[in-house]
């Protein structure tokens, strides 16, 4: 194993881990829809594993297709960045739509009538929609900054970089929602509770924003 190689897996593991807890959008939603929906710990977990590993293995498609091809990294790139637009933009819209969806539920169950077609509707869609999204949004510095350096290397390098980042992103993905569930969990929101629809859509369409125009 090469110093070059190395340095790639610890790049690797540190970018897979900051690249996770500085953007929200990796977190939040879970840790908001499984607030709102009432979900048990395991149920929030588990999707937010599913949607994490799409959200890295269609990076890694990519990259490993660009790869075989002989795809210039610049034009990858540029792709990347039309699908991390699509993503954020898609985020911005599911946010948007669920709060209002949440206003609407609040104002017609406020006296506790909860359960109905469009709830049901709501809660097979969401999980579905999210999964889409994640799928959607790419891992923007595995590629250039990690699966092209380790082509140079060998096809076992990109394996071994492509799996290091993919368990960190993931793993840091589960940790974050794991601990602020868990958080939360110890702490009583009744009187807000009819409003949990409404503020999950509202911290939903602000991750969008801030991954969309701050860069986050």
């Amino acid at each position: 194993m090469t110093n070059e190689l190395i340095i790639l897996l610890w790049s690797a593991a540190s970018i897979g881990f900051v690249h996770t807890l500085l953007g929200p959008d990796h977190y939040l939603p879970f840790i908001v829809i499984g607030k709102a929906r009432d979900w048990s710990l395991s149920r929030t977990l588990g999707l937010t594993a599913i949607c994490g590993i799409g959200h890295v293995l269609s990076s890694v498609i990519i990259g490993m297709l660009g790869i075989l091809i002989g795809i210039q990294l610049q034009k990858l790139t540029w792709f990347e960045g039309v699908r991390g637009n699509l993503a954020a933009w898609g985020l911005i819209a599911f946010g948007l739509l669920y709060a209002i969806w949440g206003l609407r539920h609040y104002l017609k169950h406020k006296r506790k009538s909860r359960h109905g077609h469009e709830h049901q509707s709501v809660s097979n869609a969401t999980p579905w929609m999210l999964f889409i999204i994640f799928f959607l949004g790419p891992c923007e510095p595995l590629i250039p900054l990690l699966m092209y350096p380790a082509a140079h290397e060998s096809t076992m390098a990109v394996i071994l970089v492509t799996t290091i980042f993919g368990v960190v992103t993931v793993g840091t993905m589960l940790i974050a929602v794991w601990a602020a569930s868990m958080g939360l969990s110890q702490i009583r929101f009744q009187k807000l509770q009819p409003l949990a629809h409404l503020l999950a859509g509202i911290i939903i369409f602000a991750s969008g924003i801030s991954i969309q125009f701050l860069g986050l």
